[in-house]
């Protein structure tokens, strides 16, 4: 008992604890559990690549709410014995069976709950084939051995902290009525901070991905597990999807910005492109000489006319022939920030409308590494909702991801996060849903930033705020880029969304005073992990956003 107390005052003090800057353990993840399962795997002589495997592993147990073994993400890796840099897509698919029609009425309007709970919302997962993948391609040390800090907190348990308590709020019906995610709840009920959680099917499923790969994941007696709970609850998966699934490595999107090289996602996140935009449009601007009102004026506008283009044209590049050189070109950016004037705000309703014909052809988690050698790895993973689908699948302790809701399943018809779209991002089998998570790596003479976040459709503005403030300041502060007050337009609906806290009455005025409306989102958002790799001294800093640190989700 005096060993179990002993641990259990370890875990709290652990959770109480501010990331450590550290250079020979540079890694910013959302739960200091996590980044301590990747610290031990650098410290035992695995590389950065090593520790993605373990963090995303601990951070499946540690955050359910917000990634894991039943959702997917995306992760960019560099090597730096040959600076090769690759982002790897481990983007859930929409099962074979699934067709626009399972999430609309018999008057063609969306059926939104189909696409956000249960096994209907579930699209095949990704996140066991990137652990799979990166272990045995760019690692050095075994699965079992980087799947190892994981298995023991499953199996030992992890106290509930206020983020956990926050999401299981926002779900606790959801996942009163699935049996298998009866292990989140005290009793079925919302469980007290300290509450222990422990998830020894969860352990076991890990086993059998550190014993077989991917293949004990989408093979076999667990993939008929998952088979079954799904159909069961009123899904459409197969054998057949999860065997077939493929994981994609792709070349990372690149953008030129003052001197500074951003690689960041390609399609089918949206990031990449959206981002492109906006720094073209706002390169040649003095911003740096702006009053911070005047400044975000043109960044929302940017904003505005990415996230347009977003909506018109984007999708999974399997399946859509998006023009991405077009978009990502600067005559284009040019020629859309022409219309931008310095004094008046350009309503939404005067951009191309979603629904016009092309012109040519949730709850989510970060974290950031950068090793010894300077091999680094940013990556964003999700469930999109907090506790995804809110359903486990069976007795696998899989914890089902809701990203069905990511396509567009209607023209105009916004998602969870209001995100709007049109037959670029519409349901296909084994399509990609569209997505905004983008880890980025931002590279100049000063060093590389690492730097990624969660935050549903709000990721690209946040991620594009880190950008800006690193290479408009000469100094570097991770703190600033990690803390600072945020601000976030995505073209519909036409506002201007702001944190609750930041912002002075004379911003707001100044905005509202150009015809921008201008609205407070109730909170904080967003769990940015940064970290920064000096040039000059080789060491690392790292900075964990201070808004997970309160307990903030978005």
């Amino acid at each position: 008992m005096r060993l179990i107390r002993l641990y259990l005052v370890s875990i709290l003090l652990l959770l109480s604890a501010r990331p450590a800057i550290a250079a020979e353990c540079a890694i910013a993840s959302a739960h200091p559990l996590a980044t301590r399962a990747g610290c031990e795997i650098l410290q035992q002589g695995g590389n950065a690549f090593d520790a993605a495997v373990a963090v995303t592993a601990a951070l499946a147990v540690v955050e359910p709410y917000a990634s894991g073994l039943g959702g997917g993400g995306f992760y960019l890796l560099h090597r730096s014995a040959d600076a090769f840099e690759v982002f790897i897509d481990a983007r859930e698919t929409a099962p074979a069976g699934a067709t626009r029609e399972l999430y609309l009425d018999e008057d063609g309007e969306p059926r939104h709950r189909a696409s956000l709970d249960g096994a209907s919302a579930a699209a095949i997962p990704g996140t066991p084939a990137a652990i799979d993948w990166i272990a045995t391609r760019y690692g050095t040390l075994s699965l079992e051995r980087l799947l190892a800090p994981a298995i023991a907190l499953a199996e030992q348990g992890v106290p509930v902290d206020a983020r956990y308590l926050w999401a299981i709020g926002y779900r606790e019906a959801l996942l009163q009525s699935s049996p298998g995610a009866a292990v989140f709840l005290d009793n079925g009920a919302r469980p007290q901070a300290g509450y222990i959680v422990k998830q020894p099917q969860l352990a076991k499923t890990l086993r059998i991905v550190a014993r077989s790969g991917r293949d004990g994941f989408y093979r076999g007696q667990l993939a008929r597990e998952l088979v079954k709970a799904v159909v069961a609850g009123g899904g459409v998966w197969e054998l057949e999807d999860l065997a077939g699934y493929r994981l994609i490595e792709r070349e990372p999107f690149t953008i030129s910005f003052r001197g500074a090289r951003i690689s960041t996602a390609p399609l089918p996140s949206s990031g990449g492109l959206v981002m492109a935009q906006a720094l073209q449009i706002l390169e040649p601007l003095a911003l740096e000489k702006m009053d911070e009102a005047q400044r975000a004026h043109f960044v929302a506008e940017a904003m505005r006319r990415g996230y347009n283009d977003r909506a018109r044209y984007m999708g999974d590049p399997d399946f859509v022939d998006v023009p991405v050189a077009r978009l990502a070109s600067r005559k284009y950016a040019l020629s859309r920030a022409a219309s931008i004037s310095a004094d008046r705000a350009t309503p939404s309703s005067e951009l191309p409308d979603v629904a016009d014909p092309l012109e040519e052809g949730s709850d989510t988690t970060h974290f950031s590494i950068v090793d010894r050698k300077g091999n680094r790895v940013a990556a964003t993973l999700s469930v999109n909702a907090p506790f995804g689908a809110g359903m486990v699948a069976g007795d696998t302790g899989v914890l089902l991801n809701n990203h069905m809701n990511d396509f567009s399943l209607a023209v105009a018809a916004p998602n969870l996060y209001r995100l709007v779209g049109n037959h670029a991002n519409a349901i296909e089998p084994g399509k990609r849903p569209l997505s905004s998570m983008s880890p980025t790596f931002v590279s100049d003479e000063r060093g590389v930033l690492v730097l990624g976040t969660p935050g549903g459709s709000r990721i690209i503005s946040m991620v594009l705020l880190g950008v800006l403030d690193y290479t408009l300041n000469p100094q570097v502060n991770l703190a600033r880029i990690a803390g600072a007050p945020r601000y976030h337009h995505q073209y519909l609906p036409d506002r201007i969304q702001i944190e609750s806290e930041g912002f002075t009455d004379h911003w707001v005025a100044a905005l509202r005073a150009k015809g921008h409306t201008v609205e407070s989102g109730g909170r904080r958002w967003g769990n940015m992990q940064v970290v920064f790799r000096d040039a000059a001294t080789g060491r690392s800093i790292v900075e964990s956003d201070p808004r997970g640190r309160a307990g903030v989700l978005f």
